[in-house]
């Protein structure tokens, strides 16, 4: 061992080829060399975070295992492993005696074989990895020349300025499962891996700069992205610095909201992380939504923190985050029913919220106004109506209309009219119905409060709901109040085009059959829809 070589790798980081982790040892061999740390890979930088990331992310992989070895691989493997587990798990230097095996060369056809025999085998061996920690040490046998073509990182250790004459290598902060996909991978190019080793097998392979299985790793991930793991995938891709992975987990989560924000793995998410989504404005929820969710992770966090969960220490780790929360786009009672009642807000940003909501021109608030999309694009809304008339009536039934589209959109709300008789309030529930199966896609239990006027007033659902192009559906509106403003010379197809792009986004109406309160193509309620593309 080149004692003058301890911290001169040259190849420091994956953009260099990558090196081995500061953390491995060389064990005292029968000459009893001195010890020799070897390189730090980019990688093995995140230390013990990553390797606790790691194993929360294996745990929370429930996707079905997927490997490319043939029948024949898994025998292998089996034999394997039994050999492994067969072996002494101390880290100490221990001799193997084995009768050797001769001419097996001669049973393998192609060099690849051969590779793939030499694997996990005593075989012509010449150096040992003590992979692993405590009990669950696993002593795996090895070639200083097969690994040293594989992978830049061993090449450096075995062959660089770095050489070592060690016959045992102690890796304890690798797991050893990960370690035998990879050494099977450089052995034989064959991919072995699952829901439960698929992140400490990316480590490895960003460990010790195999970029091929590192890609393999990726692309599994990219096939088991779900709403339930997105939020655990986000924080890893973050984590390994895989750009790619984290723009599809974060696509996955505009899509699929609510669905994240309820799984498990949201809450163990870290503050940045936290902060690039609240960021977007291509989430599909409900701001109200939103700010229970990051109530729900401020508590995680607290508790992590060892610290209370009081309204204070909850802004507190909120931190910035807190900001990105958007305010202004809650309806007055989600506002009053849930953060101004959580302690979380100062008693000033309350009443400008308030005041906000309440009266007209709103003041300037400290919180972003700028509404979220469930997709990327901008709020457009249609009218089916062309004149306005009075009066109304209300007798407990619902008014209704059928719609169909052209081209995939996502309904956020619709605008009602309300009262001919100056300032009031209005309870509405909202819905909208899958026709063919009279399913509720959408609703919401609110109100509004209108101002006497002949103009809509906007009421929103929970969460966007997803239109498909020539499906028929139900726009359906239960209102208690006075009697309002209808709509007259209804058009039966209304069509919205896209300033920026010239898109056409075209709604047919048609008459909905059963009590729908009188309305109907040409007159009625439900003069707007409120929809993204």
């Amino acid at each position: 061992m080149n004692r003058n070589a301890g911290n001169s790798n040259p190849l420091s980081g994956p953009e260099n080829g990558g090196g081995a982790d500061s953390s491995v040892r060389i064990a005292p061999s029968t000459q009893n060399p001195p010890r020799q740390s070897v390189g730090q890979s980019a990688a093995a930088a995140h230390g013990a975070s990553a390797s606790g990331a790691i194993t929360g992310a294996a745990s929370n992989m429930t996707a079905t295992s997927s490997s490319s070895s043939s029948s024949s691989t898994s025998t292998a493997t089996d034999a394997s492993a039994a050999a492994v587990s067969s072996l002494p798990s101390s880290p100490a230097s221990v001799l193997v005696y084995r009768e050797p095996v001769y001419n097996w060369q001669a049973t393998k056809s192609t060099v690849k074989e051969r590779f793939a025999f030499l694997f996990n085998n005593e075989v012509l061996s010449d150096v040992h990895f003590l992979v692993g920690k405590g009990m669950g040490v696993q002593r795996i046998p090895a070639h200083r020349f097969a690994l040293a073509v594989g992978s830049a990182v061993f090449d450096a250790m075995f062959n660089g300025g770095m050489a070592t004459t060690s016959t045992e290598i102690e890796l304890p902060d690798v797991e050893p499962a990960a370690f035998l996909a990879l050494l099977k991978f450089l052995y034989s190019d064959e991919v072995q891996i699952g829901p439960e080793t698929v992140m400490t097998t990316l480590y490895s392979a960003k460990k010790y700069a195999v970029p091929a299985l590192e890609a393999h790793c990726v692309e599994f991930l990219k096939k088991n992205l779900r709403a339930d793991n997105a939020f655990m995938l986000l924080t890893q891709a973050r984590l390994f610095d895989e750009p790619q992975l984290a723009s599809l987990c974060l696509e996955n989560i505009d899509k699929n909201t609510a669905d994240a924000l309820a799984a498990e793995g949201f809450t163990d998410i870290d503050l940045d992380t936290l902060v690039a989504v609240l960021e977007r404005d291509t989430l599909g929820v409900r701001e109200v939504r939103l700010f229970g969710a990051a109530v729900r992770w401020a508590e995680a966090e607290a508790q992590r923190q060892q610290l209370q969960p009081t309204p204070e220490n909850k802004r507190r780790v909120l931190g910035k985050a807190l900001s990105l929360i958007r305010f202004p786009l809650m309806t007055i009672e989600e506002f009053a029913a849930g953060p101004a009642q959580s302690g979380i807000l100062a008693d000033r940003e309350v009443v400008s919220l308030f005041l906000h909501f309440t009266v007209n021109p709103k003041p300037h608030v400290e919180f972003i106004d700028r509404p979220r999309c469930c997709l990327r694009g901008k709020e457009c809304s249609i009218t089916r109506f062309s004149q306005v008339e009075s009066r109304w009536g209300y007798s407990g039934t619902s008014d209704r209309i059928r719609f169909s589209v052209n081209r995939r959109i996502f309904v956020v709300g619709f605008g009602l009219y309300g009262s001919i008789h100056g300032p009031t309030d209005y309870q509405v529930n909202i819905q909208i119905i899958h026709t063919d199966s009279n399913t509720v896609l959408g609703q919401n239990d609110t109100g509004f409060s209108c101002d006497g006027t002949a103009s809509t007033f906007r009421v929103m659902f929970k969460d966007p709901v997803e239109i498909l192009p020539s499906v028929n559906y139900i726009a359906c509106a239960t209102l208690k109040g006075p009697d309002s403003h209808y709509g007259t010379k209804g058009m039966r197809k209304v069509t919205h085009e896209a300033p920026a792009t010239g898109i056409k986004t075209c709604f047919t109406f048609c008459y909905a059959a059963g009590n729908n309160n009188g309305t109907s193509v040409e007159d009625g309620q439900i003069p707007e829809v409120i929809f993204y593309t």
